[in-house]
Order: structure tokens, then C-alpha cells, then sequence
């Protein structure tokens, strides 16, 4: 029984009220007068029997005539004062019941929370994932940013002419071949190949958000080339025997033939050559956005701010969502994934740098904040020269606009209700948690009166006594 365990742990610890603790061996001898038993004491180990019968205690409380002098245990008088270990193990039963059920009641309250922010868990995921559908991101203004720069936005003819600027660069040619050269750009082996320029095959929702992911990208990504394959790859630029650029071929001799020589050195990605986003996709979503896990705290919260990931809040055409390369992937699997990877975007530089522990492949906040990667963060003045295109309208949504609006609501109204439900759990839980110590404080101040009563043999003024068995 667990009374024993809980004695025999007594007998180590300090007695109450620096008393003298002895548990006591008994061992009964029927021949002895009045039905009493012999006793032995043994300080070293502790023997109690299974039978109650076998233990006679005295009570210090009764005096010779059998009345009550004062009581031993206020609520179990009457059992005790019979000297009879049943009214211990009774009592002892009775609180261990009280507190086992106290205890399964917290385990089904703690499975209830646990259930419940599970849900209210999922319910985060899809708004949020609904909210980047719908491009409901909240620009810096918003959120009380000092950022005093337009939040109108660029169209796709500004980024455009924000690239021609750079008459010397591998951009401005593509860029200056398409837009004249029509149909007689397919000639080109290369300008086949060739997808086009970073800056131009996506678009945002927000100026803000376009203006701090072409600053996290750079300029020189911005004005990056993109190709399909390794062939087209080589095609923009052929050596001599001596390694050195041949200025008649490639890239080189088309910038010469309109006027704008390749001077510079430029950025290149070949789509064949990177590896692809494995994971699975949002469902039912147009844009292919990645079903990218969100970050949690320990609790299972997400960060305060915490809008998204940057490869999702990229708008791609239609036309470069599927079978971009030979094995069916898109841009926004290879390309997008490549550079942003699982980079997040908050709010505020605040709630970015609030949520720095889970931050681990960079971040960005509306308000022009950067970290690179672990440890490493963009400070400064920010000077962007090229940025994203801004979204006309309400370009890829889902066709039933209303009706997704309208699962946005829903989804908020049911997550407000498993708020509340979650909120009812941890309360009563607490309560139950409060009354299990205090059924545990009952339990051991019994133990402590228990094993007082059990403690050295007292003598009664009739010279009466307990001997030991020799």
C-alpha cells in the first residue's frame, strides 16, 4: 500500500516538531492478558503487518478508565480511538483516491488544451495563408513606420525604363532585344533559352514590401539573367583558345550590334542547375505558394507580426507557375525558392527582432528591416535603384473572390470560438491543479500525525508498558 512507502519514507525524513521518530516491528502473542501484543522495536528495518489485527498502538489520549484526554485526529476520532491501524490505512485510501481523481481530471483538462490550440494552430496557418492569397499585407504606414516614401507603387513600364538606365549592363540589353526585336528574337538560341530579368518576372502587393526585398536581393540580383538550361547558359558567352571573352558572340556581340557594349559583369541562373522546393503546395491555390511551415514558439504560438514567408508574397504570371524547366517545375518552386528560401516577413523591425530565436534563413519588416542570415544584419540608409513592380488590381486571385473572402471570415470566427473554448480549459485546469496540492498538503501533514502516533511506546500511569521481545 502506498501508506508504507510514504512511512518508510518518513523514518528518513526530520520528524515534525524535532520529535524523535521510531516506526515500530510488531509481532502478536495471543497468550499475553487483555488481548495485547508483544512488541519488538527494530530501528533498522521497518516491518508492518498486512493485518490491521496484528498492531496495537497506545494512545497517550486515553487514561486509565478508557476516557478521551485530548484528540489525535480531529476528523477520525472515533476509528482511533480504538488504537487500530484500519483508521490509517482507511484515511490513507480516502485521500489517495481524492487526489487520483483530481489527477485524471488534470489529464483531461491538459488533453482538452492541447486539442484546442491545435486547432487554433490550424486555423493560424489558413488565415495567414488566405490573408498572402488575397495580397492583405499591411504596409509600414500602417503600422506607425516614419517611412515617408510613396506606397503607391511602380508599374512594370517604370521597372523597365529603371533598367534601361543601366544602357552597359546584360539587363538593359535583354531588356532593349525584347522590346524590339519582336518576333526575330527567337532566332537567337540563347534569347530562346532565356526566361528573363529577375526584377521583371514577379510582382508584389505593397511598394513597401517590393522596396526592402529588392534591397535584401541587391542590385546586381535585380538585374540577374535568368535561363532554362545549361546549353542556354553557354550560349551567352563563348571563350577563345586563350580563355579569354569572345566580344563577336554570345551576349557580348548582341549588346555591340545595338549600340550598348557589355562592360560589366553580370549575374546569371540557370534554372537546370538548381535544386527545387520539395514539399507540398497550399491547396487549392492558383498562385502555387509552398506550404512552408510557420514559426512557433514553445507554446505553439506564432510570432506577433509575423506576415508570411517572401517567396509566397511574390505574384508570378501564369504562364511561368508551371513546367518552366524540362522536369515541370515553376518559378516560383526554383527561381523564388532559390532566393528567398524561408525567408519571413514581420511587420516591424520590433516584432522582427522580437522573434529573432526563430528566425533562421533571414527576415525583413515592412518597415525596411534586414537580417541577412543568422548573425548577420543590413544596417544604414537603403538606396534602391530597381525594385518589384507593384500589383495592378487584384492579379491571380481565385476566381471566387467573395467566396474566399467569406472563408476568411469563417475561419476567424471559428478560431475566435476555440479561443474561447482554450481559455475555459486553462481555467478550470489551474483549478484542478490547485486543488490537487491542496489535497497533497492533506495527505502529508496526515502521513506526519500518522507517524507521530506510531512513534515511541508511552507508558500509562498504571505502569503499564510495551516490551520488547528479546
Amino acid at each position: 500500500s502506498p501508506i508504507f512507502t510514504l512511512l518508510s519514507e518518513l523514518l528518513h525524513s526530520s520528524p515534525p516538531n524535532g520529535s524523535t521518530l521510531t516506526l515500530l516491528g510488531i509481532s502478536g502473542d495471543p497468550t499475553m492478558d487483555g488481548g495485547q501484543r508483544r512488541m519488538s522495536i527494530d530501528n533498522e528495518k521497518v516491518q508492518l503487518p498486512i493485518s490491521p489485527k496484528a498492531l496495537v498502538v497506545h494512545d497517550p489520549s486515553l487514561n486509565q478508565g478508557g476516557q478521551i484526554n485530548s484528540p489525535v485526529f480531529a476528523a477520525n476520532r472515533d476509528p482511533m480511538q480504538n488504537g487500530s491501524a484500519e483508521a490509517v490505512i482507511c484515511n490513507s485510501k480516502k485521500l489517495e483516491d481524492a487526489m487520483q481523481e483530481i489527477g485524471l481530471k488534470i489529464k483531461h483538462h491538459e488533453d482538452n488544451v492541447k486539442f484546442l490550440k491545435a486547432q487554433k494552430n490550424r486555423l493560424d496557418d489558413s488565415i495567414l495563408d488566405i490573408r498572402v492569397v488575397l495580397g492583405k499585407t499591411h504596409s509600414a504606414s500602417e503600422t506607425g513606420s516614419e517611412n515617408k516614401e510613396s506606397s503607391n507603387g511602380q508599374n512594370e513600364e517604370e521597372t523597365i525604363e529603371q533598367i534601361l538606365s543601366f544602357d552597359k549592363s546584360a539587363a538593359s540589353i535583354c531588356v532593349q532585344l525584347q522590346k524590339h526585336t519582336g518576333t526575330q528574337i527567337t532566332h537567337i538560341p540563347f534569347m530562346k533559352d532565356m526566361i528573363g530579368i529577375i526584377a521583371l518576372l514577379g510582382k508584389v502587393d505593397d511598394d513597401n514590401l517590393s522596396r526592402t526585398l529588392s534591397d535584401y536581393l541587391g542590385l546586381e540580383t535585380m538585374l540577374g539573367v535568368v535561363c532554362k538550361t545549361r546549353d542556354g547558359l553557354k550560349a551567352l558567352e563563348t571563350y577563345d583558345k586563350e580563355g579569354l571573352i569572345n566580344k563577336s558572340s554570345g551576349l557580348h556581340g548582341l549588346g555591340a550590334s545595338i549600340g550598348r557594349p557589355l562592360d560589366d559583369r553580370y549575374l546569371v541562373i540557370c534554372l537546370e542547375n538548381l535544386r527545387p522546393y520539395a514539399g507540398k503546395f497550399i491547396a487549392d491555390d492558383p498562385q502555387r505558394r509552398l506550404d512552408i511551415k510557420k514559426p512557433r514558439y514553445l507554446n505553439e504560438e506564432t510570432p506577433p507580426g509575423f506576415l508570411g514567408f517572401a517567396v509566397n508574397m511574390i505574384n508570378i504570371d501564369t504562364a511561368n507557375l508551371y513546367c518552366v524547366t524540362s522536369t515541370g517545375h515553376g518559378l516560383r518552386e526554383t527561381l523564388f525558392y532559390r532566393l528567398f528560401s524561408h525567408l519571413q516577413v514581420y511587420k516591424t523591425r520590433a516584432d522582427m527582432l522580437q522573434a529573432l530565436p526563430l528566425i533562421a534563413d533571414g527576415a525583413i519588416s515592412l518597415d525596411g528591416g534586414i537580417i541577412k542570415s543568422c548573425g548577420i544584419s543590413s544596417l544604414g540608409e537603403r538606396e534602391v535603384k530597381i525594385k518589384f513592380p507593384k500589383s495592378s488590381g487584384r492579379p491571380n486571385v481565385p476566381e471566387n473572390y467573395y467566396e474566399t473572402e467569406n472563408r476568411m471570415k469563417e475561419l476567424k470566427w471559428k478560431r475566435a470560438r476555440f479561443v474561447d473554448d482554450l481559455q475555459r480549459e486553462q481555467t478550470l485546469l489551474d483549478h484542478a491543479k490547485f486543488n490537487f496540492e491542496i489535497k497533497k498538503q492533506e495527505f502529508v501533514k496526515f502521513l506526519a500525525q500518522s507517524s507521530s502516533y506510531v512513534s515511541a511506546p508511552q507508558f500509562p500511569a498504571g505502569g503499564e508498558r510495551s516490551t520488547p521481545i528479546s
